[in-house]
């Protein structure tokens, strides 16, 4: 992440997602790294204040389940005055759903989604 604080925040508007951990590593950049979490599950996503030497562009992609269509087309909205960049919104019904891209301050990709059957899928992966 170029810039921890704006990758943070971004995250934080958009994901629902805060700090859970926060330090400065030894790292040969001197950069910091937080942990950010949703705070449902046992996961986080790090980030690391560093140059950026690739993205997660393309398909490739981190997934966020919204509430509603209507919170799903507020937060690209949002993103979009906000001057991300955004795709969509798009429905391509199950189990994909309607969902749209946006463009995080380093260039990765963040789905924000609704209808997607992820949870049902994750809960009888093992069935």
């Amino acid at each position: 992440m170029a810039d921890l604080d704006r990758s943070i925040e971004f995250y934080r508007r958009f994901a629902d997602m805060d700090v859970v951990h926060r330090r400065r590593d030894d790292n040969p950049d001197g950069g910091e790294v937080a942990w950010i979490a949703d705070g449902t599950h046992p996961f986080v996503i790090v980030l690391i204040e560093s140059p950026v030497s690739h993205t997660l562009g393309g398909w490739s992609h981190l997934g966020v389940a919204c509430s509603s269509r209507a919170d799903v087309d507020d937060r690209l909205d949002a993103a979009r005055a906000a001057g991300f960049e955004v795709a969509g919104p798009t429905d391509h019904g199950p189990p994909v759903g309607y969902w749209g891209i946006v463009t995080d301050p380093d260039g990765h990709n963040l789905e924000l989604s609704f209808g997607q059957e992820v949870g049902d899928a994750a809960a009888h992966a093992h069935d």
